[in-house]
């Protein structure tokens, strides 16, 4: 919350009080004495770390909560001692008393209990031997002991037990959180999904939202995974008073349609690509920036030393999997195995180390009958010199994955979503050596394609992989790669990453991406119109 924001609410507070005739002056005001410094009610509340004891020049008031014995005023004096004197809303002084000061000038004054509301007025003078100086300028306070209330509610994930959600895990809904307070006002809220709620005001941070002036504030959350969920909301007034946490319980269904290319499950492809910290950054592939919508920190990675240089390949999922997100595969270049990341509705990854996976050491053809495998077969993948999610070539499993790779010049099929235990051999030309492997994806049809690019011109070729009649795949583009349709040029020197998470704006038209020399993130409609998301961090 800015200081500024305070103010205003505050000054609001005031207003309406002194409108009302809550604030009656002392009889008389004097100017400040240069040997009373700091006066202030305690426990009064500090909002974005600005005091609120209604000492200053615009006299807001400050707002005191539940405390024991009471109320207390302090101030600092060089004086020996200081008198505190203490009005209520209708001018009738409460309070007349002397303390003496301690060795630092700390002077304070027990109020006791005081009736809950607005209108206190107070001063402080010091007393010498020869007689009392200026009081201070007047201070205002209120008195709120009542917790605040608050509501929540969302059409797009209604609570348990009544209507439908209209939205599915992993897609953003609005939940509207609404509160009231008669005393000091209604300050901010605090909300946390799926977590235990913190305890703290209302200064900024995550999970901190301010109302606006009807009392509400509408927050967009997005639900991981499908199942039941609790939203924790607390209300807290201008007194520090906090309402008892309101769990908000709700269901997120399952997301029926499913996308390939799509990590956290919201229905979009993403990009993954490092920082230049060697963080993982997850970008949404329809945003119009570069902010990520997830990060997963270097030290995460499964070599421990970031997330740069290594493969990371993502479009699709096995059978068995209960959620339409993509499984994502890590492939460290020389290194033996493939790191497996099952994803579970949201593409989170801590620091344990992922399964991996060993390369297959059997091979078949494009029939999965068992062929034997040529003498330089890889048994690893050290051997693997480019790696992509091609898409599934498994009748029975539209969004499997499988992956296609180079080695010793060849294209291989990796087969087996959840093993790779099969090895098909598409090319035996050698030619493939020198290309950038791209998968845009399968189309309506469930027809592949390959894009490859030429590293020494940076042509861009296209390579059709059509679906048969009979469910199989004719491979039969690929035996030469300069024989592709030239649908682009894309210099190495200008775009050091080129790639494609599919369908990013859903026009039903696979998309590229790149990065530039500069380390922007440029998006294409196809493989033209280049959009700039601006740079990565």
């Amino acid at each position: 919350m800015s200081r500024t924001t305070s103010a205003r609410l505050l000054a609001a507070c005031a207003t309406t009080a002194l409108a009302a005739g809550l604030f009656a002056a002392p009889a008389a005001q004097a100017v400040s004495d240069p040997w009373i410094t700091g006066p202030t009610v305690l426990p009064g509340t500090s909002l974005d770390g600005e005091r609120t004891d209604g000492c200053n020049a615009t006299g807001m008031p400050g707002w005191v909560t539940n405390s024991f014995p009471g109320p207390e005023l302090y101030a600092r004096t060089t004086a020996t001692a200081a008198t505190f004197e203490l009005w209520d809303a209708t001018g009738t002084k409460i309070l007349d008393t002397t303390a003496a000061a301690d060795g630092l000038g700390n002077v304070r004054a027990f109020i006791g209990d005081l009736a809950e509301g607005p209108g206190y007025t107070w001063q402080v003078r010091p007393e010498y031997p020869s007689g009392s100086g200026a009081p201070s300028a007047t201070c205002r306070f209120g008195i709120d002991r009542t917790q605040p209330t608050v509501g929540v509610n969302s059409v797009d994930f209604p609570p348990s037990g009544t209507a439908g959600p209209s939205k599915y895990a992993g897609q953003p809904g609005v939940f509207t959180f609404s509160g009231a307070d008669g005393g000091s006002g209604l300050v901010c809220f605090r909300y946390v999904l799926d977590d235990t709620p913190s305890v703290g005001g209302c200064e900024p941070a995550p999970g901190v939202v301010l109302p606006g002036a009807d009392g509400t504030v509408s927050v967009t959350l997005k639900p991981a995974t499908w199942g039941t969920h609790n939203l924790y909301v607390q209300a807290i007034d201008g007194a520090g008073n906090a309402s008892q946490p309101l769990s908000y319980s709700f269901y997120a269904p399952s997301n029926p349609t499913k996308v390939l290319g799509d990590v956290d499950n919201d229905g979009v492809p993403d990009i993954l690509l490092p920082d230049s910290q060697g963080n993982l950054l997850v970008i949404s592939g329809d945003a119009g920036s570069t902010t990520p919508s997830a990060v997963v920190p270097a030290q995460w990675s499964p070599t421990g030393t970031g997330w740069s240089g290594l493969q990371v390949v993502h479009r699709g999922w096995g059978a068995a999997s209960s959620v339409a997100a993509d499984t994502v595969y890590v492939h460290e270049p020389d290194g033996e195995y493939l790191y497996q990341y099952l994803n579970r509705g949201e593409f989170s990854i801590d620091s344990t180390i992922p399964p991996y996976v060993r390369h297959a050491t059997s091979c078949t053809n494009l029939v999965k009958s068992p062929v034997a495998c040529p003498a330089d077969h890889s048994t690893s993948y050290a051997g693997v010199q480019q790696l992509v999610a091609f898409g599934s070539v498994d009748a029975i499993n539209p969004y499997g994955l499988n992956l296609l790779d180079v080695e010793q010049g060849n294209l291989w099929l990796q087969r087996d979503p959840s093993r790779f235990t099969k090895s098909t051999q598409l090319t035996s030309t050698g030619l493939w050596n020198g290309y950038d492997l791209i998968a845009p994806g399968p189309d309506a049809g469930g027809n592949l394609a390959l894009w490859a690019r030429e590293q020494a011109t940076g042509v861009l070729r296209s390579y059709a992989v059509p679906k048969l009649a009979n469910g199989s795949f004719d491979f039969s583009a690929l035996a030469d790669p300069a024989d592709g349709t030239v649908i682009g040029s894309f210099p190495v020197a200008d775009y050091p990453t080129l790639g494609s998470s599919g369908d990013l704006d859903g026009d039903g038209q696979a998309d590229l991406y790149a990065v530039t020399a500069g380390r922007h993130l440029i998006t294409f409609k196809g493989v033209a119109h280049p959009k700039d998301l601006g740079p990565l961090a």
